[in-house]
């Protein structure tokens, strides 16, 4: 499910923060202004140092790839879910289900194409809500024909919800509680 493209393009705003972090021990003159965000691909959460002057609002998706940037600066660093703030950690369920919402077809895709892990473990089963049974009327449902959208999967299999279920899944990734990633880039220590 992961794209091959390393870098995330663009990126939706969680938190900005003008004057820095507030734990920053430093004056407030000498601290860089903050935005938190999550990354439209991978849904990498950055710490973004924007341009001078520039405001945000919360949701904005805005353009960090390669070349010229409009608002951001540069790109700080990777962070972890623990490193956000209060609002980007509340403001991150909303971003996401509206990341998952315009790319829908990607995640319907998974539905028709997830396959096991080892022959114990399949994909689906990593999303939440789907057990064995409801696993396997998805795969008997996907041979008669494939699936076409989040309402599609809810009318076949009585799945309420798959949306939902996708969003709860990249959230529990993000978090560290999952040993595999079916949707985000694990966290690695070193800077990408």
């Amino acid at each position: 499910m992961l794209s091959s493209k390393k870098y995330e393009e663009f990126a939706y705003v969680l938190d900005n923060l003008p004057q820095g972090y507030a734990n920053d021990p430093r004056p407030t003159f000498q601290r860089d202004p903050i935005t938190q965000a999550v990354g439209e691909t991978h849904f990498t959460l950055l710490e973004l140092v924007p341009r001078k002057g520039v405001t945000f609002s919360l949701h904005e998706r805005i353009y960090i790839g390669k070349g010229s940037r409009k608002k951001i600066n540069h790109v700080q660093k990777r962070i972890r879910f623990d490193d956000l703030t209060p609002t980007a950690k509340s403001e991150l369920p909303f971003v996401i289900e509206k990341i998952v919402v315009l790319r829908e077809k990607e995640f319907v895709s998974f539905f028709n194409n997830a396959r096991p892990i080892t022959t114990r473990m399949h994909q689906l089963k990593l999303i939440p809500g789907i057990g064995r049974k409801t696993m396997w009327l998805i795969l008997e449902e996907r041979k008669k024909e494939s699936f076409k959208s989040f309402e599609d999967i809810n009318n076949r299999v009585r799945m309420p919800e798959p949306k939902k279920a996708i969003v709860n899944r990249i959230l529990s990734e993000l978090k560290g509680e999952d040993k595999y990633n079916l949707f985000t880039r694990p966290h690695t220590t070193s800077q990408e």
